[in-house]
């Protein structure tokens, strides 16, 4: 889905296998994490990628609402992805390292898009065609179970997808996917009601794990080598939070209750622009993308202009000096993402395509009004002010504030 053109950020990402679903109890497990943005055919074009990915997603629920779990069906061009976080994992025995994009909106993990997947002594072929599409790329290969090793842990007969033809992806080997497990349904051809146990689901399973919890840390940065990131499987980091961390149910409005989805409103200074509704958090997507009619309300409100070299909103400095605080309210809690989380990093605004004079903001259009039933995704840049946790065995998402939600970085 993208190549590793432009390395902006070097991370480390700490799998964290604990006792208990509250703190950090025993060791942690750090692997390469390396967020990077496609520069191949010229410029960035993240808007163009996000939105591809929520209609995809939107789309993806309504044919599972109605039963057609076929993947064939997806019918939306492919983009290549434009950012994204990628975890080094090893999968056989001896391990082969994989370079693998860390997704919260799909469930099935695949190799072999870059990097050949070796057949070793613990690989083993179920015959099983399998085919997956993201709108940002697509996967067509042959499930196979093998050795999973995340750091010194080691899962056992993991299936895993084999593949032998992509689309849009360079230099990355595939998806690991940290999504709810009813979202392997429909990737396997000939069983499309088959679920397939994920990498979270089987840690519970084989007793690596007291929960099936992932704690998710992200931090804004700005340059080319930051230590920035960390996955914590089984519990959650203490330590990468410094507010209450709070839960809410996952909602259940189709199609968001297939992802990670939620139930929250949003409003810009004190006037509402979006009311309770449902849509997702997705670590598979860059910015906050919102309904139309929600995202013409914050481009008014604003005063922003839509850039047409980037695609995003583009305000100017006095503007921004004006910007006012975006709150999102999930259950009984708001959180507030400042003027300063509400902007593209302007060091990297040449990445986009975009000028030094201008600041540009990363909420944006998701392409439907209010009441689709996904009116809003919660993308990297929410992650990045704001510690979460996705929680499978109680239904939950949470959130909590961190060290950076009021960082000034961008």
């Amino acid at each position: 889905m993208f190549p590793i053109a432009s390395l902006l950020t070097t991370v480390l990402l700490a799998l964290s296998i604990v006792a208990s679903p509250v703190e950090i109890h025993g060791p942690s497990i750090t692997l390469p994490f390396v967020r990077s943005l496609n520069a191949q055919g010229g410029i960035i074009n993240l808007l163009h990628h996000d939105q591809v990915r929520a209609t995809v997603l939107r789309e993806r629920g309504k044919t599972m609402d109605a039963g057609q779990l076929n993947r064939r069906q997806d019918s939306v061009l492919v983009t290549n992805v434009a950012a994204a976080y990628i975890a080094t994992v090893g999968i056989g025995s001896p391990a082969t390292s994989y370079y693998l994009i860390v997704d919260t909106g799909s469930s099935n993990t695949w190799v072999g898009a870059t990097t050949p997947y070796k057949v070793t002594k613990t690989s083993a072929s179920t015959g099983e065609p399998m085919f997956i599409s993201y709108g940002s790329g697509s996967f067509t290969g042959t499930e196979y179970t093998d050795t999973v090793t995340l750091g010194s842990l080691k899962i056992t007969q993991q299936s895993i997808g084999v593949a032998s033809n992509t689309t849009g992806f360079w230099n990355v080997d595939g998806i690991l996917g940290i999504g709810p497990q009813d979202l392997t349904q429909g990737s396997l051809i000939n069983r499309p009601s088959t679920e397939i146990p994920t990498i979270t689901r089987n840690l519970y399973t084989q007793g690596q794990i007291k929960a099936e919890i992932v704690g998710v840390s992200f931090e804004p940065t700005t340059n080319t080598l930051s230590t920035n990131g960390e996955l914590t499987f089984g519990g959650v980091d203490s330590s990468k939070y410094s507010g209450t961390l709070k839960y809410t149910p996952l909602t259940t409005t189709s199609p968001s209750l297939y992802y990670w989805g939620v139930d929250q409103s949003i409003t810009y200074g004190s006037t509402s622009i979006l009311s309770m509704t449902a849509g997702i958090v997705d670590t598979g997507t860059t910015l906050i993308l919102i309904a139309t009619d929600a995202f013409t309300k914050y481009k008014s409100l604003t005063g922003a202009v839509s850039d047409s070299t980037t695609g995003l909103l583009r305000i100017t400095t006095s503007q921004y000096n004006a910007l006012q605080n975006l709150y999102f309210k999930i259950g009984d809690v708001t959180y507030t993402l400042t003027p300063n989380g509400q902007i593209w990093p302007r060091s990297l605004n040449t990445y986009i395509g975009g000028s030094s004079s201008y600041v540009y903001l990363i909420v944006n259009d998701i392409q439907s009004n209010s009441g689709s039933g996904m009116d809003f995704i919660n993308g990297q840049s929410f992650h990045e002010r704001f510690y979460t946790v996705y929680d499978t065995t109680n239904s939950r998402v949470g959130f909590a504030t961190t060290p950076f939600t009021t960082a000034t970085t961008n």
